[in-house]
């Protein structure tokens, strides 16, 4: 691993106190950023600032909901307060609750939308705004959301969830043609099945709607018909590619969303 990769870099992540955001955030530390973990889970972000500490890289903790602009704000802010500058935000927060179609309610809809779509919307303006605040920089800040394999499809007991990243998409593409002009990129990734605290919640949800009969056999069953790499994904396999885009290997890309799902999209 290059431990200078990411030197210079000073970071936000959202949704980092868990799963695949906490993962991102000690790679990072890894390299050399500076991380500001930011969760609504106060105590998980202060466990993964621990560990990154004890491994040598610099962190802080934020509690942050992704809906309230001004406690992303507030993150932003501390960020810059501890560590002199906003170069990387990462908007990996969100969440889901499988409903079959003709199940999905309001609450549920506007539940995942807030976080997923409104959250990410809220985290790309705020960094944006702080980022044309410090000014031009020689290399490009960066704007990197999290899309996901329904970024570009979507089934039929996910419907809020897949219109919520088909926004992030959306926000992509439309962020990088507005935030251009300021030296900002916007690009993102997009994860598919990938063995977390919050799929094995979903394995869960997926059985109690009746998707699948017993709990475990969402991913195998998934990763069988629709994975041609024939296997779920782990964290580890995404903090790769989310540190290509926050580093300067990627300055020349913007409006891109990367799939690493082990072929469930082939584009």
């Amino acid at each position: 691993m290059d431990k200078t990769r990411l030197q210079g870099k000073n970071v936000v992540i959202t949704g980092a106190a868990r799963g695949m955001g906490a993962a991102v955030a000690e790679h990072y530390a890894a390299q050399g950023a500076k991380v500001c973990v930011a969760d609504i889970n106060l105590d998980g972000c202060n466990e993964v600032v621990d560990r990154i500490k004890a491994n040598g890289g610099e962190a802080i903790a934020a509690k942050v909901d992704v809906t309230k602009r001004e406690e992303v704000k507030a993150a932003i802010d501390a960020t810059v307060a501890a560590f002199g500058s906003l170069n990387v935000m990462l908007n990996n927060a969100g969440i889901n609750k499988p409903m079959m179609f003709c199940d999905v309610t309001e609450e549920n809809w506007h539940q995942i939308m807030n976080v997923n779509a409104l959250g990410c919307l809220i985290g790309m303006q705020e960094a944006a705004k702080q980022m044309i605040k410090q000014g031009k920089q020689d290399e490009p800040y960066k704007i990197i959301n999290v899309g996901s394999i329904l970024s570009r499809q979507a089934f039929d007991d996910v419907v809020p969830y897949a219109c919520s990243k088909h926004a992030v998409l959306a926000m992509i593409n439309g962020g990088a043609k507005a935030l251009a002009q300021h030296n900002i990129t916007v690009n993102g990734y997009g994860p598919g099945v990938v063995r977390t605290e919050l799929w094995e919640q979903l394995d869960k949800d997926l059985v109690a709607i009746g998707k699948f009969d017993k709990a475990g056999e969402s991913m195998d069953k998934l990763a069988e018909d629709m994975i041609l790499l024939k296997r779920y994904s782990y964290p580890e396999d995404v903090v790769g590619t989310a540190s290509f885009l926050a580093s300067s290997e990627s300055d020349y890309m913007t409006g891109q969303l990367l799939m690493i799902d082990g072929g469930m999209v082939v584009q």
